[in-house]
């Protein structure tokens, strides 16, 4: 069988898309966060692989609350700038969690192809 050729940036840009919701959601399952910590966290745990400019996290951050995945809120403290915190809802757990799993099964079959070696 025949398999038709991807040009590798869409096939970056995409994974990069589809990861970084997951991140995005991951991250918050833990609590909520600023958009610019989210970006922060993201770089710091990829050791430098994703970063997202300002251009690209906060449409990314506002599509993900249009979907109802994620929440955000407005919050002013003293001596600091107004940040807008973002949190999970349920529905955007329920579709991290679904994501999670259909990345695992990706991973088994590329492991099972021969795609991805097998870890030691």
């Amino acid at each position: 069988m025949a398999m038709p050729y991807i040009d590798g940036r869409i096939f970056d840009r995409e994974l990069k898309k589809g990861s970084a919701e997951l991140l995005i959601l991951s991250l918050l399952d833990a609590r909520p966060r600023h958009g610019y910590e989210i970006g922060k966290l993201i770089e710091q745990r990829s050791k430098g692989t994703l970063r997202f400019h300002v251009a690209s996290l906060y449409p990314l951050l506002y599509r993900l609350e249009r979907r109802g995945w994620i929440q955000g809120r407005w919050v002013e403290k003293t001596g600091q700038r107004r940040r807008r915190y973002y949190r999970l809802t349920p529905f955007g757990r329920e579709v991290a969690q679904a994501e999670a799993r259909r990345l695992e099964q990706m991973v088994r079959l590329a492991r099972r192809s021969g795609l991805v070696p097998r870890k030691a």
